[in-house]
């Protein structure tokens, strides 16, 4: 009898996707009040959202969010993906630590506190408070995936006392240097900061991923695998899926505002550099308000199979570049998901892709 093909098996962002879990919208909660959140945002966006902090997301935006949550994740079934959810959770339930205490937020995109390399699953020590126990909605389908066969792996729980975080940070200003408000007090990394090609990862340092957490994670998977860094221009800058996105073998797009082509790694002189065009104009004033994302969400697509592509549908410069490239977008409603956090490669994670661990740079 043939061995049984691993439950969990995932090496590049783009080898054919067969199975992903999918984020929930069940009790979002506004991020609790912490400088770590408020870093990311304009000042004046960041005291709305210190006035609402811990309350329920308003209805209508949850609505509309689910009824596009609702038609991805038909689409997906629909090009045969198994699809899979994590547990519904009440994040407005506060629980404290012996430091601190909070009231959490959702689980939207479990592409920030799950990494998936191979047959492994790490859960990610997570820099913002309100998502310290964030992982735990994701515990059944964890358990299941171990019962099956499946590496299941924490990496150390922080702290998060006030030392891993700069006092008196200030956001930078336009023509100033970047700078992060993680200290090197311990690791910390959201998995979203790192994208996979086989024996290579690509991360960006940012406002909560620091180099302890990728020294962790070089140390943990070892001798096997390389980890490069992307620098980043981005003056708030957190996770590396709007900035560098590798979609096939040989091919990444990259953000022309965050990334300067000619201070890529060595390693990547082979491949195409694909440049994203500019994003179209978000024309609805109520999600340039509440997106907790930026401009730049249009490159956060999800690859299917390293020819068909998921992208937002109103994306339309996105579209025609991706044709022009030589892939197949699949256009898809997904614009009001960016409240929760992200898009189609923040709300979910690809489990198992076919395809077997590889190099793919001489």
């Amino acid at each position: 009898m043939p061995p049984m093909p691993p439950v969990v098996n995932s090496h590049t962002e783009w080898d054919p996707l067969e199975e992903i879990v999918v984020g929930r919208l069940d009790g979002a909660t506004i991020p609790s009040r912490h400088p770590v959140v408020a870093c990311n945002l304009p000042p004046w966006a960041a005291r709305l959202q210190g006035l609402a902090a811990g309350r329920r997301y308003p209805r209508f935006l949850v609505e509309r969010a689910q009824r596009e949550l609702d038609g991805f994740v038909a689409l997906l079934r629909s090009l045969d993906v198994t699809v899979t959810r994590p547990d519904a959770v009440d994040h407005r339930r506060r629980f404290r630590t012996p430091d601190w205490s909070s009231r959490g937020f959702c689980n939207t995109c479990p592409r920030d506190s799950l990494l998936v390399i191979g047959d492994e699953i790490i859960e990610t020590p997570m820099a913002w408070r309100c998502r310290y126990f964030e992982a735990h909605s994701y515990r059944t389908l964890l358990k299941d995936y171990f019962r099956r066969g499946a590496r299941w792996t924490a990496a150390p729980k922080p702290q998060l006392t006030d030392e891993l975080f700069r006092a008196g940070f200030r956001r930078p200003g336009p023509g100033e240097p970047p700078r992060r408000i993680v200290t090197e007090f311990e690791p910390v990394f959201d998995a979203a900061d790192f994208v996979r090609a086989g024996r290579d990862l690509f991360v960006t340092l940012g406002n909560v991923t620091n180099r302890m957490g990728v020294d962790w994670l070089r140390r943990h998977l070892g001798r096997g695998y390389r980890i490069h860094e992307i620098e980043s221009r981005c003056r708030t800058p957190m996770h590396i899926d709007t900035t560098f996105m590798p979609l096939a073998p040989g091919k990444v797009m990259i953000n022309p505002d965050y990334v300067d082509v000619d201070r890529l790694p060595d390693i990547l002189r082979s491949w195409d550099v694909l440049v994203a065009p500019e994003p179209d104009p978000m024309d609805s004033r109520l999600l340039k308000v509440t997106s907790l994302c930026g401009k730049w969400l249009s490159m956060n697509v999800l690859v299917v199979d390293g020819k068909r592509v998921i992208v937002e549908r109103q994306h339309t410069g996105m579209v025609r570049a991706l044709k022009k490239w030589g892939f197949e977008p699949i256009p898809c409603d997904f614009l009001h998901y960016a409240p929760f956090g992200g898009s189609f490669h923040c709300a979910t994670l690809d489990v198992r892709r076919r395809g077997t661990l590889e190099s793919y740079f001489s």
